[in-house]
């Protein structure tokens, strides 16, 4: 009888274990491999995959920049692919501001390309070096609208020249100061273009307005007053021992002199969430070259956990 007790245990035993392994057998799903995708074209490059994105980040470089330059100085694809993010470099550059039709033409392209490659909408980010910051905060601003298909849930610059009075008169400085020829012939051209645009700004002050991203010596933000609610990060490196021996550049004179007041202002002007930061010996070119204007003085970890982390 104890023989025959034992034997049912076992029987009962090994029924539930066969419905138990049954059970989980059916309830096991299969993992669908993430594959990713590489598409080329004229006026961008995109990088994306299968599966629908966690997020989209847009990317303008500075003033010469192409998607390739970027891709090279911004290493974060890899970390935006682990993470399932697509990745859009905008080949568009060389500029510094927007004229109306130029924007209406950037954000209808945009508008086309997001519904051409079918991106969500739902958690894109855009950001830009140099002038290309100035490009992300204008078009953001511009898309920043109620009735607007696609709104940015953030925006970032990297050490952008916002301030085209500032930039005019830095560049008259770099004229007369003749500390290299790259330098000269660089701030000749921005005078020439900026004269030849807007006038001279103690004549035409209103025009600089119209199309900076801002300008400190009236406080004007006009052009990115959508943003309010928009999360803002404005990276710079404000090294002035570097920029003092390099170029005998003064704080004032620097990008980042400019964009801390930004900051200042727009939090003054209870802007949601603007994150200004400084920092440290971080900027180095892709040959190893120091300059605290790079891309690299972005953490792209952190830039990438602040993307989905609403």
């Amino acid at each position: 009888m104890r023989l025959l007790k034992q034997l049912l245990c076992l029987m009962i035993f090994a029924k539930l274990t066969f419905s138990c392994k049954n059970n989980y057998d059916e309830t096991k799903t299969t993992v669908t491999p993430i594959i990713f995708k590489d598409i080329i074209e004229e006026d961008y490059e995109l990088h994306t995959s299968s599966q629908p994105a966690n997020a989209v980040l847009v990317l303008f470089g500075g003033f010469p920049e192409n998607a390739s330059d970027i891709k090279r100085e911004f290493k974060i694809l890899e970390k935006a692919k682990d993470h399932n993010i697509a990745v859009l470099y905008m080949n568009y550059n060389r500029k510094i501001w927007l004229k109306e039709q130029e924007l209406t033409q950037l954000t209808e392209q945009f508008h086309s390309i997001f519904k051409l490659h079918n991106l969500s909408v739902n958690n894109v980010y855009i950001g830009g070096f140099s002038s290309g910051g100035n490009m992300a905060l204008l078009v953001s601003n511009a898309l920043t609208d109620k009735e607007a298909h696609i709104i940015p849930k953030g925006v970032f610059i990297v050490d952008s020249p916002i301030d085209l009075v500032a930039l005019y008169n830095t560049a008259q400085t770099n004229v007369d100061r003749n500390v290299s020829n790259a330098a000269v012939q660089e701030s000749t051209w921005l005078l020439k273009t900026l004269n030849s645009t807007f006038g001279h700004p103690n004549d035409s002050l209103s025009r600089y307005e119209k199309y900076a991203v801002f300008t400190s010596k009236t406080n004007n933000f006009n052009n990115i007053k959508n943003l309010k609610n928009t999360k803002i990060r404005l990276y710079t490196e404000p090294d002035t021992l570097w920029w003092k021996n390099t170029m005998m550049a003064k704080y004032n004179e620097l990008n980042a002199y400019y964009i801390k007041k930004l900051s200042q202002s727009l939090q003054n002007h209870n802007f949601k969430d603007v994150s200004y930061i400084p920092t440290q010996n971080k900027g180095y070119r892709s040959n190893g070259d120091r300059h605290p204007h790079s891309w690299a003085i972005v953490d792209t970890q952190n830039l990438i956990d602040w993307m989905l982390n609403e």
